[in-house]
């Protein structure tokens, strides 16, 4: 009867309890909160250039070629993914070249020395890819903007090039430096003022003289996702 008597006067002393302590609920706000979702993650910058590049002459120190013309019309995508380093922004680049116009002497010995007299010349046809590449833009926020790009890729030639004893395809890295102008709130012109193409096969034949070309380039740029401000 006693150990009832407890569990009965216990009982009674805990609903007491819980009915004098208020009923409160969470605010109808905290829950509307809790429930909306994050904002999505903008999107990094990113662009498409259709460029020209027209050779203006060649030199000996890494390659042997000479008396070469090249012209090249390309698709670059650069796009903003390693934040910024000594002032610049720190951009992906990647360039594909469907139309490539190699200019050389008519015949040359495996050196790559011509053996033409005077100045004949064969066309020879290629295309090239460059995956890897890097691209430095300082005051990209400005009218006018610096920048220094490299680029290493493959190319291949509907003949062996330079010499006859040479290959099809090639190893290439192409550099440059020049001014981007912004022209709207999509558009850029961009002005490759000076700039190096090498291709050599890294010596998969004997034969291997390559070709350095000094070279400028125009491009129209592109801007994708959303405009900029004028």
């Amino acid at each position: 009867m006693l150990a009832a008597l407890f569990l009965a006067g216990s009982h009674a002393a805990l609903a007491q309890d819980s009915g004098s302590l208020p009923t409160t609920s969470a605010p109808a706000s905290d829950s509307f909160v809790s429930a909306r979702p994050a904002p999505p993650n903008e999107k990094p910058e990113s662009e498409l250039s259709f460029e020209g590049l027209d050779s203006y002459g060649n030199y000996q120190i890494f390659a042997g070629g000479s008396m070469c013309h090249l012209y090249t019309g390309s698709i670059e995508y650069d796009r903003h993914s390693w934040g910024s380093f000594l002032g610049a922004r720190m951009d992906y680049a990647s360039e594909f070249l469907p139309l490539m116009l190699l200019t050389e002497p008519a015949r040359t010995d495996f050196w790559g020395d011509s053996l033409s007299p005077g100045s004949q010349t064969k066309t020879i046809y290629g295309i090239g890819l460059y995956p890897i590449g890097l691209r430095m833009t300082w005051f990209s926020r400005h009218r006018i903007s610096p920048y220094l790009v490299s680029k290493g890729g493959v190319i291949a030639f509907d003949q062996k090039v330079i010499s006859s004893a040479s290959t099809y395809e090639e190893f290439s890295l192409k550099d440059g430096f020049g001014l981007q102008v912004k022209a709207s709130s999509r558009f850029d012109i961009r002005l490759g003022l000076w700039g190096d193409l090498h291709f050599s096969n890294g010596f998969m034949t004997p034969s291997n003289p390559g070709l350095d070309v000094m070279n400028s380039t125009v491009a129209l740029t592109y801007h994708l996702g959303k405009p900029r401000s004028e």
